[in-house]
This record gives C-alpha cells, structure tokens and sequence, in this order.
C-alpha cells in the first residue's frame, strides 16, 4: 500500500514539473521570438506608463529583465511592483504577464544579461551599478490569439 502510494506521488510530481517546464518554455519561447515587449506600470503621479522592454532569460524558474536604477520606471517599480507585460506577434496572437516585480542583486543573472548584446551595449560590466535585475514572481500568463481558441493560462 505504502510502495503504491510512493509510486503515484512521484508520478504526480513528475507529471506536474513536467507541465511546468512544458508551460515555462511556452512562455520563454513566446517572448523571446517577439523580443520588444510592452511593460506597464503605475507611474509617480498615479496614472499607467507603458514603455518597450526586454526579456532577458529565464533561469532557476524565472523570467529575468532588466533596468537602469535611474530611471522613473524602477523607482515606478519600487514603489508599485505590480506589473503587467504585454507582447503580439506578426500572427496575430499576444502573451500577457503579469505578477510582481523583486529586485535582487544578483551577480550569476547580471553575467548572464551580458550575452544580450543590447544589454552589454548599455551597462558594459554586471557591476555596473545602474544597473539592475529583476525577476517576476506570483506571476500569471495568457497567451491568445484571434482563432477562437480559448487562451491558454499559465501560473508560473
């Protein structure tokens, strides 16, 4: 009883990462074939700013971006962290992420960020110290078209 309990919790578990993995990759393969994304936040004055971003990688099981301490959408992002990104394709189907920002100084994602050349172009170095990481957490994915499909939602 005990063995055939053990058995079908693994093979619960493993069926679950597996769905993970299969809707992380969905998700990461989206966004980077549709590399200028549409990051809105809520502004300094209350109102939404919208504004062109980038996805930068995924690792450890999050969507890593990246940004410029001086600007006014990571003080938006400090004050706020609730976001909400947006992208379509040539094809007519779009994702929409949204989740909460954290920040963290994180030196592995910043060397990774460096293959983007975009990035390297602007920072230079991971230690740069504008520059700053972040990854989305609690985050919720839609990824639409126009068929009539129903959506596919992702909890990532």
């Amino acid at each position: 009883m005990r063995n055939a309990f053990f058995r079908e919790t693994v093979a619960f578990v493993s069926l679950t990462y597996k769905l993970e993995v299969e809707e992380m990759t969905d998700v990461v393969k989206f966004l980077t074939e549709n590399p200028v994304q549409y990051l809105a936040t809520i502004g300094q004055d209350g109102k939404p700013k919208c504004r062109p971003f980038m996805f930068c990688l995924e690792k450890y099981g999050k969507l890593w971006f990246c940004t410029n301490n001086t600007k006014d959408v990571y003080r938006e992002m400090k004050e706020n962290p609730r976001v909400e990104i947006s992208v379509s394709s040539a094809t007519f189907s779009w994702i929409r992420l949204n989740g909460q920002v954290v920040f963290e100084n994180n030196l592995s994602i910043k060397e990774d960020c460096m293959n983007i050349p975009t990035v390297k172009g602007v920072y230079e170095t991971p230690d740069n110290p504008i520059f700053e990481v972040f990854y989305l957490e609690n985050t919720k994915a839609i990824i639409a078209d126009m068929s009539g499909n129903a959506p596919k939602e992702y909890a990532l």
